[in-house]
């Protein structure tokens, strides 16, 4: 049974020792403190694991889970979820951070409004940890034929309440395994809005997706709507050209400069 005030963060971890350390620390400077932060060793090789260890050691909030052998992010947060044990879930990418009143505030939203899926905007950074004077948001609200049209959230924004849409688990893909949850907490709960800059997002880091040219983005979409979805081809097409169109959407309506 779920804790009625803690929230679960789930953070899968591969070679990412240059900007582990600053998202943890910007776990540690919530004003809201009832957290348990849920890190996932996927067999990384380039000293993460020691540094989240070292953290741990004057923390005990933080708990560390080691993969036997690298699965993927899928896997990985499917486990973190499975050992949750928070009402309220939230997600923080292993190169990505958080402003200090982040989980206070969503927290106060969705208990206000009764929401039990929620995300923020949030601003964009260079490799180097830079702004780049991006800010993401995304419409207000987000029903099931919304969230199929495109991925609006953005993974170190969302949190929603498990005592309501309960254990979510998805298949082991490779990219837009977070979009792959999202379409399954989407059936229990929509999506609302809490404008307010919330989050840093790492843009541009080596292995990130969003490193990838189209045709990659393209054949992701595909295989998360024929495989991960069980669509049928067609309908995946239809659904992955749907994500294109919206995608331009997005970059017209919901990216600013700061």
């Amino acid at each position: 049974m779920s804790n009625n005030e803690l929230v679960s963060i789930i953070m899968p971890s591969y070679n990412c020792a240059r900007y582990i350390e600053a998202s943890i620390r910007s776990v540690q400077a919530q004003t809201y403190s009832d957290w348990e932060l849920i890190v996932v060793d996927d067999c990384n090789t380039d000293g993460s694991y020691e540094t989240v260890l070292s953290i741990q050691h004057d923390d005990q909030r933080i708990r560390v889970l080691r993969q036997e052998r690298r699965q993927g992010a899928a896997t990985a947060r499917n486990r973190a979820l499975r050992e949750a044990r928070g009402r309220w879930i939230a997600f923080l990418d292993s190169d990505d951070q958080w402003e200090p009143e982040k989980l206070e505030r969503q927290i106060a939203f969705m208990k206000k409004h009764g929401y039990a899926f929620s995300y923020t905007a949030y601003q964009e950074m260079n490799e180097h940890l830079q702004p780049t004077g991006k800010l993401v948001t995304g419409p207000r609200r987000i029903t099931t034929v919304g969230m199929y049209a495109f991925c609006w959230p953005g993974c170190l924004t969302v949190m929603y309440d498990a005592s309501k849409v309960g254990l979510v688990q998805i298949k082991p893909i490779h990219k837009n395994n977070d979009y792959a949850l999202w379409l399954k907490v989407i059936r229990k709960a929509d999506c609302y809005l809490l404008d307010e800059c919330l989050a840093r997002y790492t843009r541009g880091r080596s292995g990130s997706i969003t490193t990838h040219g189209y045709g990659a983005l393209i054949k992701w979409h595909y295989f998360l709507f024929r495989h991960a979805e069980e669509r049928s081809a067609p309908v995946s097409f239809l659904l992955m050209f749907g994500n294109l169109i919206f995608g331009v959407l997005k970059k017209l309506m919901y990216i600013k400069k700061l």
